[in-house]
């Protein structure tokens, strides 16, 4: 039997598509771990965001397994589980004690206790086709909340009316990658792979608009606002100059002022001193 089904063309074309892109984005947090590993520490970075990644590669894969002619499905959810235990291995080598502990929780309670729990459920309990609609919802409800976790990202982007907390990149790579695994889905007619994405394009695709109206297109009251801070400009520091001017004077004219203030007023009271010992003389030899 072939590994890779040939007879559908256009699924093996978008998952070969959907596998290089999910590769690239699997490899983009590289330079962060370099970080982490350069020196030394975690910092401020957290580890649920590659738990709950090596958790969903898991689901797939499991959902995979259950299924015919989705090798590409197979090979890059198997990358997803090799690099994120590799990046969750190297944040708990760095992180602190506390940290630490917290991603080892969340191991325990999700990929280890969750996993295995899904996975004893449906080989009891299920069979054949029941049992891969199963996965295939368990798989699709968790692909739907990670998906929805942009939008804290778009909520803080209308909040703050900038897109410096959205990684445009990012946010292209990762709706790029849904649309293809959105066609890959409908080639292979599989609802459970392309209901997800569905919701992942049109998240995406609004996260792009968002960067595109808060990025380069100003409403009219901004441009007011602009106008009316570079019309004040001018004036301000015309102000400020004359505050300036005003609050330090020269020191010098006003202490040769007070000096001088003072020789007059000790001249003119010994003019007047003097005049009177005049005329005090003038009368004493009148009587004489």
């Amino acid at each position: 039997m072939a590994i890779f089904n040939t007879d559908n063309t256009l699924a093996f074309v978008f998952g070969l598509l959907g596998n290089i892109i999910s590769f690239a984005v699997f490899l983009s947090p590289v330079p962060t771990f370099y970080r982490i590993w350069k020196k030394k520490t975690t910092e401020e970075f957290q580890s649920l965001p590659y738990v709950v990644a090596l958790f969903s590669a898991m689901l797939w894969l499991y959902y995979a397994t259950q299924k015919k002619d989705v090798f590409l499905l197979v090979t890059i959810n198997s990358f997803g589980c090799f690099i994120e235990t590799i990046y969750i291995a190297i944040f708990v080598a760095f992180a602190p004690k506390k940290a630490r502990m917290l991603t080892v929780k969340f191991l325990l309670l999700m990929n280890f206790g969750g996993f295995c729990l899904i996975l004893l459920l449906c080989q009891f309990l299920a069979k054949g086709t029941t049992r891969a609609k199963i996965i295939g919802g368990i798989c699709v409800g968790f692909s739907v909340c990670v998906f929805a976790a942009p939008l804290s990202i778009i909520r803080t982007v209308i909040k703050t009316k900038s897109v410096e907390y959205m990684p445009f990149s990012l946010s292209l790579t990762l709706t790029i990658s849904a649309v293809i695994w959105l066609l890959y889905g409908l080639a292979l007619r599989d609802i459970y792979v392309a209901f997800p994405n569905v919701i992942g394009f049109a998240l995406g695709a609004l996260q792009m608009i968002l960067y595109v109206v808060f990025k380069y297109c100003k409403t009219p009251s901004d441009l007011i606002e602009k106008e009316i801070e570079a019309a004040k400009l001018p004036e301000l520091s015309i102000d400020m100059l004359k505050l300036g001017t005003l609050a330090s004077p020269e020191p010098a004219p006003l202490t040769v002022v007070r000096s001088v203030n003072t020789c007059i007023c000790n001249d003119r009271k010994a003019e007047t001193e003097n005049g009177q010992g005049v005329r005090n003389g003038t009368q004493s030899t009148s009587a004489c």
